[in-house]
């Protein structure tokens, strides 16, 4: 039978999803053009789970190495050489139709600590690779983060930079059809020194990406399609359309919380309507082990920076411009606390707006974050249910008993 899943990666056949076939075809075509591309989005957004559809997909055209900086240590990062030696390991592993010679040699790099390799030699095995293979070859990077603020990492997306480039001015030159890489950072926008004499003036090494501008949310009808299936499984008599738009309007189509919601009102037995979801909304605010929620609130902790941003639209009510080059306003993007709306920074959904609204009040009442669970428990006491209603454009919060 069927369950919802937030945990780890969403099989369907065991889970129920909503259908990203759509999207991943449209990944497909980026591949297809030659594209190189990062898949930026926050945690826990339906990244790894679109890119193993995207694997499977593009498995039966051409090759594809998929790896995982979640499987790489800290050690492994500490040198050119432990990185050489991490990457051929990984993708020897990953991938087990690599041509025989470039296969031995990719474990003759992961077993030998004696030498000190450098990116070279990598670089000089992808190539091998990619001209004995009689099919095209991708290359696909999950969970880039973990790398982002590392030299190391940032000289090898230098040298997969100039593959593409060579390749570009020679198709016939032994590059990868298309590296994909996955993370909550935009890699595009890192900046590094790619060579001794860019001293002076530091350079993005992943300034040849393509945009992606796949929609990775869910709308109203991806929700309808997952609870049709559930429906069709459990004859709940629940109005699809009703407790899918209610599900939107809280979450504005975060796939965790979308999941989350729904997998809480089957477990705990709620009502397939609109009162059940929003018992769901509560249950999810008063949990105090959330990922998600941590991860939002470390974040702020990080960066103090944020939240003025954010307590001038939920405490004080006020309307921030968006400004696409401003770096807060990208960072709040980044992590998922806020997106665009009408020329607006917004906040990116009600169930945020919930969280980050009591927290930040909290902090002016001097209690400050104790944890996930202490957030939301003041609106929902006795059995309250949150409205919300615009008065002069400011966003209050009000608890009907």
């Amino acid at each position: 039978m069927r369950r919802f899943n937030t945990t780890g990666l969403c099989v369907s056949g065991r889970h129920y999803m909503v259908d990203v076939s759509g999207r991943v075809e449209e990944m497909r075509a980026m591949v297809w053009r030659g594209d190189y591309f990062c898949v930026n989005r926050p945690r826990q957004y339906g990244k790894t789970t679109t890119l193993s559809t995207l694997k499977q997909t593009l498995a039966a055209e051409c090759d594809v190495a998929s790896l995982s900086f979640q499987r790489l240590s800290h050690a492994d990062f500490a040198s050119e050489a432990s990185f050489v030696r991490a990457i051929c390991r990984n993708v020897a592993k990953a991938f087990r139709a690599l041509p025989s010679p470039v296969a031995e040699r990719m474990r003759e790099v992961a077993r030998d600590r004696r030498t000190e390799w450098v990116m070279d030699d990598l670089f000089d095995a992808f190539e091998d690779w990619v001209g004995a293979s009689d099919r095209t070859v991708v290359l696909i990077i999950d969970e880039v983060d973990s790398a982002t603020n590392n030299q190391v990492f940032l000289d090898f997306l230098a040298r997969l930079r100039d593959q593409y480039l060579l390749r570009e001015e020679d198709p016939a030159y032994p590059a990868f059809q298309s590296v994909v890489l996955a993370g909550v950072t935009d890699v595009k926008h890192l900046k590094a020194k790619i060579r001794p004499e860019d001293q002076a003036r530091p350079n993005s090494p992943w300034n040849i990406a393509a945009d992606f501008d796949v929609v990775m949310s869910f709308d109203e009808a991806d929700v309808r399609g997952m609870l049709a299936d559930y429906e069709a499984d459990h004859a709940t008599g629940m109005d699809v359309t009703a407790v899918a738009d209610e599900v939107v309007a809280w979450t504005g189509g975060y796939p965790y919380l979308v999941s989350r919601i729904c997998q809480l009102v089957d477990e705990r037995g709620l009502a397939w309507d609109c009162g059940g979801i929003n018992r769901a909304v509560r249950l999810l605010l008063a949990d105090d082990d959330v990922a998600l929620f941590e991860s939002l609130m470390g974040q702020l902790e990080r960066r103090p920076e944020l939240k003025p941003v954010l307590r001038a639209m939920l405490v004080r009510g006020e309307q921030v411009a968006y400004l696409p080059y401003d770096e807060t306003q990208k960072l709040l993007r980044m992590h998922g606390f806020c997106r665009e709306r009408a020329g607006r920074l917004v906040v990116a959904n009600r169930v945020f707006e919930t969280l980050l609204c009591d927290h930040l009040l909290g902090e002016e009442r001097g209690g400050g974050f104790r944890s996930a669970g202490d957030l939301g428990r003041s609106r929902f006491v006795r059995g309250g249910r949150l409205d919300m209603c615009a008065v002069h454009d400011k966003v209050l919060w009000e608890e009907t008993i």
